[in-house]
């Protein structure tokens, strides 16, 4: 089937796969290969066939989606986008995330492990047993939370505004999403999944400051992990950024010239306002972390479609899970 032919519904989207994955599954990308339309996936070619530009300088006017039922039915799949991209851009979860599992449905429970997992392994003599690595299924289901904006706009107020204005809003609707999420992941890191003995462990300052026999104390406590992550609010960021023993030359150009912070004893610096005043979280970010997604970023597509806007919901449902609780600790 060629992509001009296609029939485009609102019955494209299902709960199982996203609008570009079911007419991917219609019109495969791997057929346009050595065309002009190579490079441009199912739901781009769908915006070429009806000459719709979502960006630019000439960009369409939001009115050009619904110049009929078949266009409008992209016009959920835009928002998805444009909300995903600022999601993408304000997203620091990369970097402390091990390893994201994606579900259906809203119940899941994580897997334990007994403590000791992570130490040497002992020579083991001819005959004797090798030494056991317990998982278990948690006692507790992940939390998962749904997180979201309603976008409030009749057709009438935005039809004749520019595609990429209206998508600068739309991405700062993902930006928000992705500063609750993270949010999210810093309380589970903090206060535990729900599970018994995941609250991470306190290494305690020794002053009101953070000083660098802090940061030591706190690298030091975790063995048999690497403290590869620290986040902190502004106050204990400017505190740990002012430390003298981290005011390397070479570095200090990088961070005037690059904005990209300093690496103390290796970890990455994170600055967030989802971490409590005082404290300061560091992590293992290879396996202190699971995020569990049920699905992807979701649009009230009926709404979009039948109704024009008016008050369609943007939500993504998303839950955390510690892997290993001793491989995050709190310096306060």
């Amino acid at each position: 089937m060629s992509f001009d032919t296609i029939r485009l519904e609102k019955g494209l989207y299902t709960a199982g796969k996203s609008f570009t994955q079911a007419l991917e599954s219609i019109d495969p990308s791997q057929n346009y290969a050595g065309t002009p339309l190579a490079g441009l996936d199912a739901y781009e070619r769908q915006l070429k066939r009806f000459g719709i530009r979502v960006s630019g300088s000439g960009s369409d006017r939001v009115e050009k989606f619904f110049q009929s039922g078949e266009t409008a039915a992209l016009f959920p799949e835009f928002i998805a986008r444009a909300v995903r991209q600022g999601l993408e851009r304000a997203d620091l979860l990369p970097s402390i995330v091990a390893t994201t599992t994606y579900i259906e449905g809203l119940d899941y429970r994580s897997v334990s492990s007994a403590a000791g997992v992570g130490d040497a392994a002992a020579p083991v003599a001819q005959g004797d047993l090798l030494p056991e690595t317990q998982l278990r299924t948690k006692a507790s289901l992940v939390d998962m939370k749904k997180i979201g904006r309603v976008l409030n706009a009749s057709y009438e107020s935005v039809r004749l505004h520019r595609l990429d204005l209206f998508a600068v809003t739309l991405r700062q609707i993902g930006a928000a999403i992705a500063k609750n999420l993270l949010s999210n992941a810093v309380s589970v890191l903090i206060n535990g999944d729900g599970n018994a003995n995941t609250a991470a462990a306190e290494v305690e300052m020794a002053g009101s400051a953070v000083s660098y026999a802090d940061l030591i104390a706190l690298w030091n406590s975790f063995e048999p992990y690497q403290m590869t992550a620290l986040l902190a609010p502004a106050a204990q960021m400017q505190q740990l950024l002012s430390l003298t023993e981290l005011r390397d030359a070479v570095a200090g150009l990088n961070f005037h010239g690059t904005g990209k912070m300093v690496t103390p004893l290796g970890a990455q610096l994170i600055k967030s306002a989802a971490v409590p005043a005082g404290k300061i979280v560091a992590l293992d970010s290879t396996c202190a972390l699971e995020m569990v997604k049920a699905g992807d970023v979701v649009t009230d597509y009926d709404k979009l479609i039948d109704r024009q806007l008016d008050r369609a919901a943007i939500t993504a449902t998303v839950g955390f899970a510690k892997i290993f609780p001793d491989a995050s600790k709190v310096l306060a």
